[in-house]
């Protein structure tokens, strides 16, 4: 039994340590190439992630491999940190994407900007991904990624209504961020480029008049884009949260393997010094 833990405390240390030099290989390339904005948020998370993996994989194959009972203790004690951190976290992740608790959190803060409908989202979550200046990377990112180049197949088709062709083909975002909103009725010139009628929008929201055909705008900065990347946002966070309570029950199952490797150092090292004084 004492082989077979400490075994597969080593066998888990190894590949957490592979994993633990190609992220920080990615996070010095990243450093090396002259990238976009999005690439150079990924810089530091990647490096801070990889290093401590190395660390507490060293700290467990120390453990483990050479029955250091220190080295296994700042493991253990690692693990439970992590263990109780993911468990906050995932409570977190599941209080500020649900439904509910962001309608009573909006109507609490009175944080509901300008459309009603963002009151279905938590005020942090409001806050986190509209905020000003956070809004500005993640339009950067959206940009940069060429969000809306998808969408000009468009072009392309013929004898097919606006309405049959944007909904089978784009995603939620695409549709929020690449297009004016279709109660403005503006006249499509082609996938990006719409123009207002000569009465003005349909209806006097706001996000008609923020429309712009200038392809690093377009409706980037529209209550609809912004409802689409909350809703992405949220969904992202709910698969989180799932592959979060997949993890916990892993590392708590490593957890209690790190403490069998544990008591076997512990009497591995009593049986050691009592052979040695006998």
């Amino acid at each position: 039994m004492a082989r077979i833990s400490n075994g597969v405390i080593t066998l888990l240390n190894l590949l957490t340590l592979i994993l633990s030099i190609g992220a920080i290989g990615f996070a010095l390339l990243f450093y090396v190439k002259i990238g976009s904005p999005c690439e150079a948020s990924l810089r530091m998370p990647l490096l801070v992630v990889g290093g401590a993996l190395m660390g507490v994989s060293m700290a467990g194959l120390l453990g483990a491999c050479c029955r250091v009972s220190f080295f296994m203790w700042i493991y253990l004690i690692t693990l439970f940190l992590l263990i109780f951190g993911l468990v906050i976290f995932t409570v977190f992740a599941i209080v500020v994407t649900n439904k509910g608790i962001g309608n009573v959190l909006s109507s609490e803060t009175g944080m509901a900007i300008n459309n009603h409908k963002l009151g279905d989202y938590s005020w942090w979550m409001q806050n986190y991904v509209i905020n000003g200046e956070k809004w500005d990377r993640i339009k950067s990112c959206l940009v940069d990624m060429r969000l809306c180049a998808a969408t000009n197949t468009v072009d392309q088709v013929v004898g097919k209504e606006f309405e049959d062709f944007y909904k089978p083909k784009i995603s939620p975002i695409q549709s929020g961020c690449c297009k004016p909103p279709s109660y403005c009725g503006m006249q499509m010139q082609n996938s990006t480029s719409w123009n207002m009628p000569e009465k003005g929008p349909a209806v006097t929201e706001p996000d008609c008049k923020i429309w712009s055909n200038e392809q690093t705008e377009l409706c980037f900065n529209c209550e609809s884009c912004k409802m689409a990347a909350l809703d992405n946002v949220r969904r992202e966070w709910n698969i989180l949260a799932i592959a979060n309570t997949c993890l916990l029950i892993s590392l708590t199952i490593i957890y209690s393997i790190g403490c069998c490797a544990l008591r076997n150092n512990q009497a591995y090292g009593y049986t050691k010094y009592r052979n040695y004084y006998a």
